[in-house]
């Protein structure tokens, strides 16, 4: 973990004897401050310093959210721990299928548990579950040993609702309909010392029939460019070397700022940032991705060379009842573009099996854009109900069975086209950023990785063992190479040795 300060405000100096500031962020560290004061105490009374768990669920914009929730946390004085056993636990919530709503209850109904044998925990959920009015009314009749309950709108004033839910008896609930205010001057616990998130901009504006997200975190904001280049700066002033930048659709960030600007423009400017070396966004949405970010991302020495465009169907009658907006020719002729001037680009999507009215011929169309675009990876999701979406009330939903089939057929094709596309790197040297030691202990023998691109502990024969790490090249491919600790955070030259599948075993040159 590596802490990111802002400001580095020094909370014992602050009055909070006084009313708190009306402006932020100021507000949010005076409650801060509050906060500390009753970590004291705690810590005064049980002679030990309170503990924290953030539980994160969904997309990468929920993740950097709760690397602020750490921060904040962290800055009032508590202890982060993995345990949902702690004295404060707080569920980030995804809501995009109904199967994490149920997720969400389940884990509840431990915690409440752990809760009756604790009167003294605090429990919290916030993010984009929290949004919808009938998650809080069954919270309110059904787990009403839930202390804390906000949503994605006022994620930045956490500290104010911590403090408010410690003083308070029963359940606290602070959720906004919607806004068009933006504070992210705020403490976060990185998880990693060398990349970081960066929101660029919230909401969307597309309105997809399948898709919850517009309801629950609102119309598209975009920060400003000179924010978003000074928290940058900041980062990279702290040890990241890599960015990513996220957004519910990033290429059509900056058209509601005052002063409009494109996200390629955009992009130009963090490419000037002296320290920094890789350069990541998600997502981008097809009808939105322009020549001018094409051309950007060609002549980038630091944009990665991956991008995620979500194709979600390869029928045009299809994509016409989802509200993509695109038809499956324009996809193709997208991609066809990206490829000529991007020779070497690593192209992913999201594909979804089963929507309403999709048949098999439907489903042929898709697997033909698979094998003409040649993904270098698929995230494949059966289609399901999501409540308070167009798609939802729709009559003509597909038998399980016929999903079922759908979804294997696509499958294999999205894997065969992807080894393909992965294998053909094969012999060559790249730059991989080492991003951690690779998983299933420290000595592994390097011909010995299992399918899913973990490398197990095995010694080879000799009784010598081998120590491997984990990297990640600029077109998002992993390779697993020999080396310690010392390399975490660094980009090495690396030679593919072995393509397994998905990953790579290898080893610097």
């Amino acid at each position: 973990m590596s802490r990111e300060m802002y400001n580095e405000i020094d909370l014992a100096k602050i009055n909070i004897n006084v009313e708190p500031p009306t402006e932020e962020p100021g507000r949010q560290y005076y409650f801060m401050a509050k906060c500390c004061k009753w970590v004291k105490d705690f810590e005064q009374k049980n002679g030990r310093r309170p503990t924290a768990c953030v539980t994160t669920f969904g997309c990468q914009m929920n993740a950097r959210d709760s690397e602020k929730l750490a921060g904040i946390l962290e800055k009032a004085g508590y202890q982060l721990i993995d345990n949902e056993k702690a004295d404060f636990v707080i569920f980030n919530t995804c809501t995009v299928r109904d199967n994490a709503n149920q997720r969400v209850y389940g884990r509840l109904g431990e915690l409440g548990g752990h809760k009756r044998r604790n009167p003294g925990m605090k429990i919290a959920l916030c993010g984009c579950m929290m949004q919808e009015p009938e998650v809080i009314e069954k919270l309110r009749k059904s787990y009403s040993f839930v202390d804390l309950v906000f949503g994605t709108h006022n994620i930045y004033k956490f500290a104010e609702l911590l403090y408010a839910s410690h003083e308070a008896e029963g359940m606290v609930v602070d959720i906004w309909k919607d806004t068009d205010k933006i504070v992210e001057d705020l403490p976060a616990e990185r998880k990693y010392p060398f990349k970081s998130g960066i929101n660029i901009m919230f909401g969307c504006n597309n309105f997809c029939s399948y898709c919850i997200v517009p309801y629950v975190r609102g119309r598209e904001r975009s920060r400003k460019p000179e924010d978003i280049l000074e928290e940058i700066r900041r980062l990279v002033a702290d040890g990241v070397v890599e960015v990513m930048l996220l957004g519910q659709n990033v290429n059509s960030y900056g058209k509601n700022l005052d002063n409009p600007i494109t996200f390629a423009q955009l992009l130009r400017e963090v490419e000037k940032i002296d320290g920094l070396k890789r350069i990541r966004f998600m997502t981008s949405h097809p009808k939105d991705l322009s020549d001018e970010l094409i051309e950007v991302m060609a002549q980038s020495e630091k944009i990665c060379r991956h991008l995620h465009l979500p194709l979600q169907s390869g029928s045009t009658r299809i994509l016409e009842r989802m509200n993509r907006r695109y038809t499956k020719e324009q996809f193709l002729e997208l991609a066809q573009r990206i490829r000529d001037r991007i020779p070497d680009i690593a192209i992913t999507t999201d594909i979804i099996v089963g929507f309403p009215g999709e048949t098999p011929e439907d489903l042929e169309e898709t697997i033909d854009v698979v094998r003409r675009v040649k993904f270098d990876n698929a995230f494949t999701f059966i289609y399901s109900k999501r409540t308070g979406t167009p798609a939802a009330a729709m009559e003509d939903q597909v038998p399980k069975e016929q999903v079922k089939q759908g979804f294997d057929r696509l499958l294999k094709t999205v894997q065969d086209t992807a080894r393909s596309q992965v294998a053909k790197y094969e012999g060559r040297v790249m730059e991989a950023l080492i991003e951690e030691i690779t998983e299933k202990g420290n000595s592994v023998e390097k011909s010995q990785p299992t399918e899913n691109g973990e490398v197990m502990e095995k010694e080879h024969s000799g009784g010598e063992s081998v120590s491997m790490v984990t990297g990640r090249l600029s077109n998002n491919t992993i390779v697993h190479v020999p080396g310690d600790a010392s390399l975490i955070g660094k980009t090495v030259k690396v030679s593919l040795d072995e393509c397994h599948g998905f990953y790579y075993i290898g080893h610097c040159v």
